[in-house]
């Protein structure tokens, strides 16, 4: 009995990873073996950085938070604790943007919670 490829599906595969390699330098980009183990290393950066991306912002709005809190005498955890103590809602994202961009609305937060 004959030997049963599917070029057509090969080819299909081959062509989709190295559309994705498009952009690379050197035979990253054109040659089948090295485009298939770059693009395999590119995804996996992409779904861990996807994730260390949210640790990333989220140490960001701290620290401009804390900076923000410090201002008034008032350290980042202490500000934190006060926060929950008088049932203010208010995430880190939309504190860390009031304290950058509108320090009249984060310092009437700050006295409410003194």
């Amino acid at each position: 009995m004959p030997r049963s490829v599917n070029s057509v599906a090969k080819r299909a595969r081959r062509k989709k990873v190295l559309k994705q390699a498009k952009g690379y330098f050197g035979r990253r980009k054109n040659v089948w073996t090295v485009a298939k183990n770059a693009v395999d290393k590119a995804m996996l950066y992409s779904y861990r950085d996807r994730r260390n991306k949210k640790r990333s912002f989220r140490a960001l709005w701290i620290m401009r938070i804390n900076a923000g809190a410090r201002l008034h005498g008032m350290s980042y955890s202490k500000f934190m604790g006060k926060l929950k103590a008088n049932n203010i809602d208010l995430n880190r994202k939309v504190l860390a943007d009031l304290a950058m961009n509108h320090p009249e609305a984060f310092e009437a937060i700050i006295k409410k919670v003194n």
